[in-house]
């Protein structure tokens, strides 16, 4: 068995409820044939057989569990379409080169406003570009020659055509009513009850945590941390648990890049804009979410790998901040640390699957009436209570690790940390013992 295989072998998926995928896609827990199929695709491509390097290429790509990529050959030319969120890309291949596009949205009249920021966004593309084809539809194209199109250039042209169509297709049509939507029969439909659900669940959320925020009793000047940590933490969740599409993803992105990569504001600034954007979120319609709510099929992660050791290392980093406010008091405020810390790492991180499980199990101790609404067996905390059901969760926590025995046979949680008393040291004491799990191979 690989190395890479031990590591990112797909885990069973949750069976102790409705069919409802949570967070962020990541396409990095690829199997052993993926691996393989991606050192074959390189060998045929040094050896000129572009042809072969290509099928092998799109078998490193497909995820039987997305269904992500369709693939037609005849005479010597292959037919490609994959998926990436609410676009899809369709090309082909030949021992030339290869083509690819993604239509983004259709202009019903040309207006500068939307031409010139399709120019604007040019500037950010490396290997794609946007265009304008006959029918006045926008789209984003790639092509390259075969003997200058390596595997690698191949991977990250397609990458970047692809998110970059999914990402701007929403905001276009968001901000442009001129435009109208393409190619959307690949989206799969949600339930209105789990539209509610997630719909109810925005809302009472980004009102429950501002009106802690106006309520904690805590001074921002003094302690601007402890604001930061509520709101961050909930954008992260809201992410995680609703996974939005369009102009919700886009906020919470934008919000995440703001907060961490504007040096020109200081603390006090940022939180301003949290809430600023929050309270605008909370006042969308209602059909504006809904429209925005659907399952997709992915090709292409936004994510990078972490290993155990960068986890252990946040979490070792952040965890003791919630000491002060836990010991005056202020739990919701200590709460909320080691929810940020769950959140921070699967909005930015593809961790390990043994983690990500227990990320998730993490939120489904802490959000029982929500996962409760969404059809799912929650026993491990009742409604409205703070008692935890130490059998149930230990019981889970053990499925987990014995999933993955086969490739982490010393994974072994230990369940002896952990503090039942109440949801804020169980957090603690729960990520504590997350950072003691040992991945040693073998």
């Amino acid at each position: 068995m690989s190395f890479f295989d031990r590591i990112f072998k797909p885990s069973e998926p949750e069976i102790l409820g409705p069919d409802i995928t949570f967070g962020r896609y990541t396409d990095s827990y690829k199997s052993k044939e993926q691996f393989a199929a991606w050192d074959k695709c390189l060998e045929e491509f040094e050896n000129g057989n572009y042809l072969d390097s290509y099928r092998a290429f799109f078998q490193y790509l497909s995820d039987s569990e997305e269904r992500n990529i369709q693939l037609e050959e005849e005479k010597g030319l292959i037919h490609f379409t994959l998926y990436q969120g609410s676009k899809k890309v369709i090309g082909e291949a030949s021992r030339l080169g290869v083509k690819a596009e993604a239509k983004v949205a259709q202009a019903s009249e040309l207006k500068s406003s939307f031409t010139r920021r399709m120019l604007e966004l040019n500037f950010d593309l490396k290997y794609s570009r946007y265009a304008l084809n006959p029918n006045n539809d926008i789209t984003i194209v790639f092509d390259t020659g075969s003997s200058d199109g390596s595997p690698y250039k191949l991977y990250h042209a397609l990458k970047e055509l692809a998110t970059s169509a999914d990402k701007q297709d929403d905001l276009l049509l968001d901000e442009f009513k001129q435009l109208q939507p393409l190619e959307t029969s690949h989206l799969i439909e949600i339930g209105k009850s789990e539209k509610s659900v997630k719909y109810q669940y925005i809302c009472q959320e980004i009102d429950k945590v501002l009106a802690l925020v106006d309520g904690e009793g805590l001074d921002i000047r003094t302690y601007p941390g402890a604001f930061s940590y509520l709101l961050l933490e909930l954008c992260y969740r809201l992410d995680y648990l609703i996974k939005p599409e369009g102009f919700m993803m886009e906020t919470l992105e934008r919000l995440n890049r703001l907060y961490f990569s504007n040096p020109s504001q200081n603390t006090l600034q940022k939180i301003y804009l949290l809430r600023t954007e929050l309270e605008a979120l909370r006042k969308r319609s209602v059909e504006e979410f809904y429209k925005e709510m659907y399952r997709t099929k992915n090709s292409f992660g936004i994510t990078s790998s972490i290993d155990h050791h960068k986890v252990k290392a946040i979490i070792d980093g952040e965890i003791h901040n919630m000491d002060w406010y836990q010991e005056n008091g202020h739990l919701q405020v200590a709460l909320a640390i080691p929810s940020y810390i769950v959140g921070y790492c699967l909005f930015t991180y593809a961790v390990p699957r043994p983690i990500r499980d227990l990320f998730h199990l993490y939120y489904h101790i802490m959000e029982p009436e929500y996962f409760r609404a969404l059809g799912f067996q929650t026993p491990y905390r009742q409604s409205g209570s703070n008692a935890l059901d130490r059998k149930s969760i230990r019981k889970r926590i053990r499925a987990i690790a014995g999933r993955y025995e086969e490739h982490y046979a010393h994974l072994s949680p230990k369940l002896g940390l952990l503090d039942y008393s109440d949801p804020v040291n169980f957090a603690r004491t729960y990520l504590y013992m997350i950072t003691q799990l040992d991945f040693s191979i073998g």
